[in-house]
């Protein structure tokens, strides 16, 4: 899992998914897994964006970009450039709020396990 050095920086509502151990792809072996951790993303979210880190119009996007892929994730037989593109997506809305670092670490791991678990 990433880490980053955040000495010397001045923020005033920082999340971060990884740290908080409530998400972990790392853990991930198979799509249910998957589901269940793109689920408590979604709520790191949701928690980011009353905290006012992230705006409201950026989370409505964020969080019905990870809704499709978890909706796909969860089909017999999921598109992984789909999953793909839905977590890059979200990936690219937060990737500007430098207090959202630990939501876009988790949405790089979820590609990777999406990469690697799907065929």
């Amino acid at each position: 899992m990433a880490k980053f050095d955040q000495r010397g920086q001045k923020v005033t509502n920082q999340i971060n998914a990884e740290s908080v151990g409530v998400v972990n792809f790392g853990a991930v072996q198979n799509k249910a897994e998957l589901v269940a951790e793109l689920r408590k993303l979604l709520s790191e979210v949701n928690k980011a964006t009353q905290a006012g880190i992230i705006k409201e119009e950026i989370a409505v996007d964020v969080e019905s970009y990870i809704k499709k892929a978890v909706i796909e994730a969860e089909n017999l037989e999921p598109e992984k450039k789909s999953i793909l593109n839905h977590l890059e997506g979200a990936k690219k809305l937060l990737d500007s709020i430098t207090s959202a670092t630990g939501l876009v670490t988790a949405l790089m791991q979820a590609s990777k396990i999406v990469a690697g678990l799907l065929q």
